[in-house]
């Protein structure tokens, strides 16, 4: 496994893998990305395996991006576990890993924008203004310099996959946006990387999101169709310790809110808070009776 801190490097690993893989395979190789943050969990490591199973080439970035993060949001507290990260990637065969420092993205005198302006107003990008530029910019400079023709992501961070999706969209990049299934605990709890700020008491009563949207779907399933009854049935499910800061039924690529009734293949949004921890989730509607 090669490991990358600098773009010059970065390209130069990509440059004399894809040879290699080229001269082996008699044709040009399919490179896959995942873009990560680090602290990775085994969220992270589904979609390094998905990846590795559709593409001959594999490059995992490890980068928390301080311009997706709000000035009173943890970027300074964010877990970061490069060691452990390292050699989560080798024992999953990943071939290059970028790191980049924050100089090697953003040097002196950066000052370019990118935003995604309607898929990036409504549910978290209301809560956090502003992320969703990050987001949009780091992934453009991060898919500049790996060139992927697949891109993983997890389906746990819906409105971001929807957001990159649309600017790789508008901006004809040619790479295929894979969205892979949200890995659970146990009990149903979403793995996150903020998990870990959450006390033991707290931890317990996260599980409560997932059994909440897990009703919302059941009485899908059984003929359900009211907005109103389903979000109520699910808030019902949820802990009191659960500050809920948006619980909708949203069109699965425009985030249009349904106000009355949905339909199969809209998506159940959650954001809410547990202590000081922003939690997020969600869940697609299908199989409906």
């Amino acid at each position: 496994m090669l490991v990358a801190k600098t773009i010059d490097e970065f390209r130069t690993f990509r440059e004399r893998l894809v040879g290699v893989k080229r001269k082996e395979l008699n044709r040009e190789p399919v490179v896959g990305f995942v873009p990560t943050m680090g602290n990775l969990h085994l969220g992270h490591l589904s979609l390094i395996r998905a990846m590795r199973t559709g593409c001959d080439l594999s490059v995992v970035s490890i980068y928390v991006n301080p311009t997706q993060f709000g000035p009173k949001e943890d970027f300074a507290r964010y877990p970061r576990t490069p060691d452990d990260d390292l050699a989560s990637c080798e024992q999953e065969g990943v071939d290059i890993v970028f790191m980049p420092a924050d100089e090697v993205m953003y040097p002196v005198g950066f000052q370019t924008r990118v935003s995604v302006n309607e898929l990036s107003k409504p549910f978290e990008g209301e809560l956090r203004p502003g992320h969703f530029d990050g987001v949009a910019l780091v992934c453009c400079k991060l898919f500049n310099i790996v060139r992927p023709h697949k891109t993983y992501f997890g389906q746990k961070d819906y409105q971001q996959f929807r957001v990159v999706e649309r600017m790789v969209k508008d901006l004809n990049m040619p790479i295929e946006m894979i969205m892979c299934p949200i890995v659970r605990e146990e009990d149903g709890l979403a793995m996150s990387s903020r998990n870990s700020y959450l006390t033991p008491n707290e931890r317990k009563e996260a599980s409560s999101i997932y059994r909440a949207l897990s009703e919302i779907k059941r009485a899908f399933q059984a003929g359900e169709r009211k907005v109103s009854i389903l979000t109520s049935l699910g808030k019902q499910f949820l802990s009191t310790s659960i500050k809920l800061q948006y619980l909708a039924i949203v069109d699965a690529y425009s985030f249009e809110e349904r106000n009355e009734t949905c339909v199969e293949g809209d998506v159940v949004l959650i954001g809410c808070l547990l202590g000081t921890t922003h939690l997020i989730d969600n869940i697609i509607l299908e199989g409906g009776a």
